[in-house]
C-alpha cells in the first residue's frame, strides 16, 4: 500500500443489460472489467485530470441488497500515479476525474466492446429477430445515463486493507441477515437505498430465494478480483 489517499469508485451496468448479462455472464462481466479499466487509465493519463499512469484493484459484485441482479464493479484507486518520466504525481484531494466524464467514457467504452461481442440469446428474455432490433436496443443504451459513483476517500491505506479484507470475498447474503425460515418462506433484512437507506425485511418463497441466490454464481473459473492490468477481452464478433 502507498502512503496516499485512496478513492472508491463504483461502475454500475444499467438495468437494460441485466437479462443479457444473465445469459452471457462471462462476456458481460469481462467487458465490465475492461471498460472500467480503460476508462480510469485513459482519463488519468490525460494531463487535464492527472497526466499519469495509475494502478488499481477491482472487485465484481452482481447483487443488490434485495438479491436481485445488479452487476457493478468496486474499484480502489490511489490518489496519484507515475508520470512519463517516472515521477509521482499527486491527485487533487477530491477525486481527480469528474464523475460525469467517467460515466460517459465508461458508457462509450462498454458499448463499443458490446457491439463487437458475440452474444447468445435464449428463449423470450432477449431476442433480436433482425439487426435493426439490435441497433434500436443499442441506441436505448447510448441514450441512458450510466451510473458511476465516487465514494469519499479512505482515511489511510490501513482502511483500504481493512475494507478489502472483509469485502472482497463477500457473498450475496450473509447468515446474520436471514431472520426466519418458516412454512416455506425465507425472511431476510435488507437496506432500501432508494428510501433513505432504511433497513427493511423481505419475505420470499424458498424457491425464489434460492433462484435469486443462484443468479450470483459466477461462471467456472471466472476471476472476480483483478488488478489494473491484464484484463482479458472475450471473443469479439459482430452479433448475428
Amino acid at each position: 500500500m502507498l502512503n496516499v489517499g485512496y478513492f472508491h469508485v463504483v461502475f454500475t451496468l444499467p438495468d437494460l443489460l441485466n437479462s443479457v448479462a444473465y445469459q452471457n455472464p462471462r462476456t458481460i462481466y469481462s467487458l465490465l472489467f475492461k471498460a472500467a479499466a480503460d476508462t480510469l487509465s485513459e482519463l488519468a493519463a490525460d494531463p487535464k485530470y492527472l497526466g499519469a499512469q495509475i494502478g488499481f484493484a477491482a472487485v465484481l459484485h452482481t447483487w443488490g441488497q434485495n438479491l436481485m441482479h445488479h452487476p457493478h464493479l468496486h474499484c480502489i484507486v490511489p490518489g496519484g500515479g507515475l508520470s512519463s518520466n517516472g515521477r509521482w504525481v499527486n491527485s487533487r484531494k477530491k477525486f481527480f476525474i469528474p464523475v460525469k466524464v467517467m460515466s460517459r467514457k465508461f458508457r462509450g467504452k462498454f458499448l463499443h466492446y458490446l457491439r463487437r461481442a458475440k452474444l447468445e440469446f435464449y428463449g423470450s428474455i432477449v431476442h433480436f429477430h433482425e439487426q435493426s432490433q439490435f441497433q434500436d436496443w443499442m441506441s436505448s443504451l447510448y441514450q441512458k445515463e450510466w451510473v458511476v459513483y465516487c465514494k469519499p476517500p479512505f482515511k489511510n491505506a490501513g482502511h483500504v486493507v481493512e475494507y478489502l479484507g472483509r469485502y472482497t470475498h463477500r457473498v450475496a447474503i450473509s447468515n446474520h441477515r436471514i431472520v426466519n425460515l418458516q412454512a416455506g418462506m425465507v425472511t431476510f433484512k435488507w437496506r432500501d437505498y432508494r428510501d433513505n437507506n432504511q433497513q427493511k425485511e423481505m419475505s420470499l418463497t424458498a424457491d425464489e430465494f434460492i433462484r435469486r441466490l443462484l443468479v450470483h454464481v459466477l461462471p467456472t473459473g471466472f476471476t472476480r478480483i483483478r488488478r489494473a492490468k491484464g484484463y482479458s477481452v472475450p471473443e469479439i464478433k459482430q452479433p448475428s
